[in-house]
């Protein structure tokens, strides 16, 4: 099946702005920004066709091409990167099979997350939508709890039935639980890592319906298809000993600056 991969990357990012250009220092010391750093995580992905960065940003486009990206210009319009990927998609004439939307704030994706989600999309005919969750060890739910008493967004939870349909995604923690966990004990939290992978009638449906109340409160995109009727599939994938974070914040700069060094990336 013919797979493009998008990364949506905006300046005026609410939490953030000027995010994606924003410079990240790998263990050897080699400072680069987040969208390089997205977009070098997109390329070590197998079984992709084309992978382009879709901004509507001159200050983007230009860092982007600097490194040897294709960009794609899309609106202002786009309130999130699900819309900005479908306004791709249609710029590019269409005809992907899987469209992929690795957003821009996620350097530390490794590939097989990205292999896992497609290879899962491609195996559930019947979804139309599907997106990697990360189960949680004690550590990384320390993290989580951590952030949200602080009143910050560490990052996303989500909960699915027994066939792994997504049931609700959240910026709370969820589910609750009352035990605690060492460091690396498994946990039952689900870390939603901010990778979609879309079949194409669903990702040009999208962004004619309107914001439901749901993604309205939780500022979560995905939403949308759930409250649409739309299948959303959750895919688990494996840490192999990777650590992964979004950025988020401004304070997630020196914790993802000091896992690249922990795990030796460049």
């Amino acid at each position: 099946m013919s797979v493009l991969i998008v990364i949506p990357a905006r300046y005026a990012s609410t939490r953030y702005p000027g995010k994606p250009l924003v410079a990240l220092t790998g263990a050897s010391g080699v400072s680069r920004t987040l969208i390089e750093r997205s977009w070098r995580a997109a390329m070590e992905v197998k079984g992709v066709d084309r992978v382009v960065v879709s901004t509507d940003d001159t200050r983007i486009k230009d860092a982007a091409e600097a490194f040897g990206a294709e960009v794609v210009m899309t609106s202002e319009s786009c309130t999130n990167g699900t819309e900005r990927c479908a306004e791709a998609h249609a710029k590019l004439g269409g005809g992907f099979e899987i469209v992929v939307n690795l957003q821009g704030d996620a350097p530390l994706t490794p590939a097989w997350f990205v292999e896992g989600l497609i290879e899962g999309l491609q195996a559930a005919p019947k979804a139309e939508v599907a997106t990697p969750v990360l189960r949680c060890e004690g550590e990384m739910l320390t993290s989580l709890l951590a952030d949200r008493k602080a009143g910050r967004v560490g990052g996303t939870t989500a909960v699915f039935d027994r066939n792994w349909r997504a049931l609700y995604f959240s910026k709370e923690v969820v589910p609750f639980t009352s035990k605690t966990y060492a460091d690396a004990d498994p946990t039952p939290v689900f870390h939603h890592v901010g990778v979609y992978a879309y079949r194409p009638d669903a990702l040009a449906a999208y962004p004619a319906w309107l914001a439901g109340p749901l993604e309205q409160l939780e500022g979560l995109e995905q939403l949308r298809f759930m409250e649409n009727g739309r299948a959303v599939l959750c895919v688990e994938v494996e840490a192999r000993g990777r650590q992964f974070w979004e950025l988020n914040n401004p304070q997630d700069v020196p914790k993802i600056e000091t896992m690249m060094g922990q795990m030796g990336l460049e």
